[in-house]
């Protein structure tokens, strides 16, 4: 280029120009760069893959560590407002200027190298990392695992949470396709985390075959609830009395007994005292993940976008019980599996409420109308754009109803975008 771009903007607005493809899985590109800019990490790096999940996983490790006295860098994607929440140290997020120096640092090292967006961030929060004195890293992998941007860093310990169906046309149309992709995270002779109950016989099958040091949920670790409280018992022994994460959802126990694990296998690198990790739990929070907003009538906000996520999604709005309707604001992007969210999430909604999304990837009201009818579904209200739906559902809905927005990082996003336009306050 002639002219580095002196903003935050006009760096986003280059990257996304610079390789012809959105997506295009591998490493040799980001190798060169990474020997180019010398990231040889000297801090530990815990990287997290997986279907579902990964986002929890990341913010109860980043919070506990926090709490723990260390420098924790913590890279995460996608964001829902702000670039900058994918690149935190020290649990804040990186500046304007931090993220064009780092930006600046990639392009000047990179060559010809063509990077995708997703390359481009990797190596620039890790420079910033480096640059920053990270003491550790928490890395969430972006699609995949074994030819994604955030693997070409050897993970200390990897945790890989659930494998499921996602992403078919990158990584294929089963589990045991998806979960060899997934283990690519795994490395010789070190911890590898698998929070999934039931893992691909593909996963286990590779962690054997290059020596990791695979511990497996309900085998090697796992959480027992005690009433108000849980258990979580590991290779090291248990550790008790511990308060429930206030992330919400049937999932969070998992993960934060996966996170626990992860963090016992680095401690002596990363010793962490029970006190914290009660914080971290209490403290951890990862918006977006069955948020719950306060008022009435409730509204949550979940980025469920694939059949597990709503599944859990079905299941956490289930333990809330009932009281009035549950009213769905929903919509999707075109190459997720729309019909598969809808059978998910059909038994719990009273009324939908539904609304395209812009760009080439967004599904179109007659997309969703379409898999909402195989369905046998009938309460449909179209809608011009997502906030339009926030805003007819909020008409309809009675104080003891709720509200749930889900089905994307976009539809959530711009719920969020549309709330904080009415109160001037970010959800």
């Amino acid at each position: 280029m002639n002219s580095a771009p002196t903003s935050l903007a006009g760096w986003l607005e280059h990257i996304e120009r610079l390789h012809p493809q959105r997506i295009a899985l591998g490493l040799d590109r980001v190798e060169i760069v990474r020997r180019a800019l010398g990231l040889e990490p000297a801090f530990p790096v815990i990287t997290v893959g997986g279907t579902n999940g990964k986002g929890s996983v990341c913010a109860m490790l980043e919070a506990t560590l926090h709490l723990a006295g260390f420098r924790v860098g913590c890279y995460t994607s996608p964001h829902l407002l702000r670039y900058s929440e994918r690149v935190r140290v020290a649990r804040a997020e990186a500046t304007e200027s931090d993220l064009v120096r780092a930006f600046d640092a990639v392009a000047t090292s990179r060559g010809r190298t063509q990077l995708t967006y997703f390359e481009f961030g990797t190596l620039a929060a890790m420079w910033h990392f480096s640059r920053m004195k990270v003491e550790a890293a928490v890395l969430e992998v972006g699609l995949g695992g074994r030819l994604d941007a955030v693997n070409a860093f050897d993970a200390d310990c990897a945790v890989v949470t659930t494998v499921d169906i996602d992403h078919v046309e990158f990584l294929g149309g089963d589990r045991e396709s998806i979960g060899l992709e997934k283990a690519g995270i795994f490395r010789a002779g070190r911890p590898a985390v698998c929070a999934d109950p039931d893992p691909p016989a593909s996963l286990t099958r590779y962690a054997a075959e290059i020596g990791a040091q695979l511990l497996q949920s309900g085998v090697d670790f796992g959480a027992r609830p005690q009433g108000g409280q849980w258990q979580y018992w590991g290779p090291r022994g248990k550790r008790g009395a511990l308060p429930f994460p206030a992330m919400r959802g049937t999932g969070q126990l998992g993960n934060a007994a996966a996170a626990i694990t992860a963090l016992e296998c680095l401690r002596e690198r990363l010793p962490v005292a029970v006190s914290d990790i009660r914080a971290g739990l209490l403290q951890a929070e990862s918006p977006g993940r069955f948020q719950v907003l306060p008022g009435r009538p409730a509204v949550i906000l979940d980025v469920a976008h694939n059949p597990q996520a709503a599944r859990a999604l079905a299941a956490s709005l289930g333990s809330m019980g009932r009281a009035g309707s549950t009213l769905a604001v929903f919509g999707m992007l075109r190459d997720k599996d729309i019909a598969g969210v809808v059978d998910a999430m059909k038994s719990c909604v009273a009324r939908w409420f539904i609304a395209g999304l812009g760009g080439e990837r967004g599904a179109g009201v007659a997309d969703l109308e379409q898999a909402l009818a195989g369905a046998a579904v009938e309460a449909i209200t179209p809608c011009s754009d997502v906030p339009a739906a926030y805003m007819q559902a909020c008409d309809m809905a009675t104080e003891n109803d709720r509200i749930v927005v889900f089905g994307s990082f976009f539809t959530v996003a711009a719920v969020m975008q549309f709330r904080a336009s009415r109160t001037g306050k970010q959800t």
